[in-house]
C-alpha cells in the first residue's frame, strides 16, 4: 500500500512538472498527497523539511550565487572571450572553439550552467553568427558548453549534492576538475569534426602578442577561480570561507577596480541572488521530506533489490549506468534533479559500496544532459532564446554534443580515476 501511495506521489510529480506547474508547486503537492493519503504523522513535513536546509554546508550556496551574479554583470565575459579568441582562434572551427574556452574560463567563476549561459551566450552567439555560424549551431553549442560551468569549481550541483549525501565539498569540487577540463576536449574534438566537413575556418592567426595583450586584461577575472582551487587544495580555508572570499573579491574587483557595476545593479543581482537562494533552499527543504516519505514506503530497498535482481554480478559499471539512466529520465523533467533524486538513490549506492565523491560527479554531468534534453531542456531553450532561433532547429543541430555527452559519461563511470585521481593525490 505504502509502496503504491509513494508511486502515486512520484507520477503527480512529474505529471504536474510536464503540464506547467512550477517545480516547487508541484514537490509540495506530492509531499502533501503522501502524507495525506497514507496517514503519516503531519509534523513529520515540517520537520523534515527543516532538516533538509540545515545543512551548514549550504551556507556556501548563496555566497557563491552572488558572487557569480556580480561578475556576470560586471562585464567580465567580454574580457575572457577576447582571451579565448587569442588563445584558439586559430584552430579550424576557431570562434567555436573560443565558445567552449570561454565557458571553461567564465564557469569556473558563475558555478551554475545557466547564469553561465546567459553571461556567455549574449558575448558568443552574436560572434558565431555574425561569422558565417549556422545560428542554430551557436545556439548548440553554447547550450552544451555552458554545462561545463558546474563541474569545475564552484559547483552550485556539487554544494546541493554535498548537502544531501554529507560528502566532503572539498573532495567534490577537486573531483569536477578534470572532467571539466576532459567534457571541453571532448567538445572540441565534436566541433573540429564538424567544422572539415562544414569547411569553418579559423578566426585569424596565433599571435603571441594578442595572447599577453589579452591575457593581462583578463588575468584579475581568472585569480577567482584559481583562488578557489589553491585555497582548497592547500587547505587553507574550507569552501564556507572560500566561498565569503570569491563574493568579496568579486565585488571590489567589478565595483572599484573595473567600475562595471553601478549600485542599481548591484542591488538587482542582490535580490536575484536572494529569490534563486530561496527558490532552491526550498526545494532541497522538500526534496528531504520526499526522500523520507520514500524511505517510509521503502522504495529506496526496493530499488535496490530491483538491481540485485537484475544484475546479480559483482561489477559496477553496468549498475551504474542504470541508475544513472533512471536520473537521466528524471533529469529530462525534474530541475533541480539532485536534492530530488539522491534521497532515492543514495541506500543504493552505499550498498553497492560505490564512492560517492565519483558518482558526485557522474550525476552532475547527467544534469548537465538532462538540461540538454526534451521535454524541458531548460538550456536548450535559453541558448534558442538569445540567438533567435527555432527550439527544435537546435534541438538538431545539438545531436553531435548529446551524444557525445553520452560517450562522455560512460567514460567517467567506466573510469573512476579521472574523477577520484586528483581528490586521493591531493589527500596524500
Amino acid at each position: 500500500m505504502m509502496l503504491a501511495l509513494a508511486g502515486g506521489s512520484l507520477v503527480a510529480l512529474c505529471a504536474l512538472v510536464v503540464i506547467g506547474f512550477p517545480i516547487i508547486v508541484a514537490l509540495v503537492a506530492s509531499v502533501f498527497l503522501f502524507l495525506s493519503m497514507s496517514g503519516g504523522w503531519s509534523l513529520a513535513l515540517p520537520q523534515q523539511t527543516l532538516t533538509g536546509v540545515a545543512d551548514y554546508i549550504l551556507v556556501t550556496l548563496p555566497l557563491f550565487i552572488l558572487a557569480g551574479g556580480i561578475m556576470n554583470n560586471g562585464g567580465i565575459a567580454k574580457r575572457l572571450f577576447d582571451f579565448a579568441v587569442a588563445l584558439v582562434g586559430w584552430m579550424r572551427g576557431g570562434l567555436a572553439h573560443v565558445d567552449v574556452v570561454t565557458s571553461v574560463l567564465f564557469g569556473g567563476m558563475i558555478g551554475t550552467s545557466v547564469a553561465d549561459l546567459a553571461g556567455t551566450g549574449s558575448v558568443t552567439i552574436p560572434h558565431l553568427k555574425k561569422h558565417g555560424y549556422p545560428g542554430p549551431f551557436a545556439a548548440a553549442v553554447t547550450a552544451t558548453s555552458s554545462g561545463i560551468g558546474v563541474l569545475i569549481p564552484p559547483s552550485s550541483p556539487m554544494i546541493l549534492y554535498s548537502a544531501v549525501t554529507g560528502t566532503s565539498l572539498g573532495a567534490l569540487f577537486l573531483a569536477g576538475v578534470v572532467p571539466g577540463l576532459l567534457m571541453g576536449g571532448m567538445m572540441m574534438g565534436v566541433i573540429y569534426y564538424l567544422a572539415g566537413r562544414k569547411g569553418w575556418g579559423a578566426a585569424g592567426p596565433f599571435m603571441p602578442a594578442e595572447v599577453w595583450r589579452t591575457g593581462k586584461r583578463a588575468v584579475l577575472p581568472l585569480g577567482l577561480p584559481a583562488f578557489i582551487l589553491i585555497s582548497l587544495i592547500s587547505g587553507v580555508c574550507t569552501p564556507s570561507e572560500a566561498g565569503a572570499f570569491a563574493l568579496a573579491y568579486a565585488f571590489v574587483l567589478s565595483k572599484f577596480v573595473y567600475r562595471s557595476i553601478t549600485w542599481a545593479e548591484l542591488r538587482k543581482v542582490t535580490v536575484d541572488g536572494v529569490i534563486m537562494t530561496g527558490e532552491v533552499l526550498i526545494v532541497v527543504g522538500f526534496s528531504t521530506a520526499l526522500g523520507w516519505a520514500l524511505s517510509q514506503a521503502k522504495v529506496p530497498m526496493v530499488l535496490a533489490e530491483g538491481l540485485q535482481l537484475l544484475f546479480p554480478f559483482e561489477g559496477q559499471t553496468l549498475k551504474l549506468l542504470v541508475l544513472l539512466l533512471l536520473a537521466l529520465i528524471a533529469g529530462m523533467v525534474l530541475d533541480p534533479l539532485i536534492p530530488m533524486i539522491m534521497p532515492v538513490l543514495l541506500p543504493s549506492l552505499i550498498a553497492m559500496q560505490v564512492d560517492l565523491v565519483h558518482f558526485g560527479v557522474l550525476i552532475v554531468v547527467t544534469v548537465v544532459i538532462g538540461q540538454i534534453t526534451p521535454p524541458v531542456a531548460i538550456a536548450i531553450l535559453v541558448s534558442a532564446k538569445i540567438a533567435r532561433e527555432d527550439v527544435v532547429d537546435v534541438f538538431r543541430a545539438n545531436m553531435p554534443f548529446f551524444w557525445g555527452m553520452i560517450a562522455f559519461l560512460i567514460l567517467l563511470t567506466a573510469v573512476p580515476w579521472l574523477s577520484t585521481g586528483l581528490p586521493s593525490l591531493m589527500a596524500e
